[in-house]
């Protein structure tokens, strides 16, 4: 019995100033604060995914085809300064095609596709290379996306603006109420709300663009990236 009651004792002594202690920081006066920054760049290079395809009843013919029309399409890519260390194919299908149910279905041939991803570093090219690749034997253009090589120093420097902002955000708030703010309690960084300005939806606007029929001639503008950046603060109250 007394072994029971020390250990229960023990527990209590060692659970009390962990209890205190979150009931402390409980209390702890706070004031919370959102901090947002949007900055915009200009790209500086350009993404490109296209597909080649051809069918054919020989699947060793079909294959022929298609690695034929990529070799092309990497030698066009040469011509517009596109490096070999940015060319690579993304992906590979091999699909036969039937004709009929299942019980009776005659083999008709292959499709075969290859998808080639390439980033073009000089953005005064990107119009001439999409307008060669429209009058080439590329079957589908899958993305057209504008990006920055600098993407990680312009988030650096969007997530420190917020910083400052949300600081700034307390500073006036609690002076208004004759207070001042201590050290910074928590910091939280959150999703913007909004996707980047992006290279999806700039990719999205020059396929329509290219695709309406009319003349390709100043279709692709460049535009900017948005890089924007959202932290929460919780500041201690003085």
């Amino acid at each position: 019995m007394k072994q029971r009651t020390s250990l229960a004792a023990l527990l209590l002594a060692l659970l009390f100033p962990l209890a205190a202690g979150a009931q402390e920081r409980a209390e702890r006066p706070l004031i919370t604060v959102t901090g947002e920054a949007e900055m915009r760049v200009v790209p500086d290079e350009v993404y490109f995914d296209v597909s080649v395809q051809a069918f054919n009843r020989d699947l060793k013919a079909a294959k022929a085809q298609v690695d034929g029309r990529l070799t092309n399409l990497v030698e066009m890519t040469r011509r517009h300064g596109v490096a070999a260390r940015d060319v690579q194919t993304d992906y590979v299908s091999v699909s036969p095609r039937y004709r009929g149910g299942s019980d009776a279905r005659q083999l008709l041939g292959y499709s075969v596709r290859k998808d080639l991803a390439f980033t073009l570093r000089d953005v005064s090219r990107a119009e001439a290379l999409l307008s060669e690749l429209m009058e080439s034997d590329v079957t589908r253009v899958n993305a057209i996306d504008f990006r920055t090589s600098q993407l990680r120093k312009h988030r650096d420097e969007a997530r420190a603006m917020a910083i400052r902002a949300a600081q700034e955000k307390a500073v006036a708030l609690t002076k208004e109420l004759g207070q001042r703010i201590g050290k910074a309690y928590s910091i939280e960084e959150v999703a913007p709300s909004a996707g980047p300005m992006s290279q999806n939806a700039l990719a999205q606007n020059v396929s329509r663009s290219v695709g309406d029929g009319e003349d390709s001639s100043g279709t692709l503008a460049l535009g900017q990236i948005r890089i924007s950046a959202r932290v929460v603060v919780r500041f201690e109250l003085q």
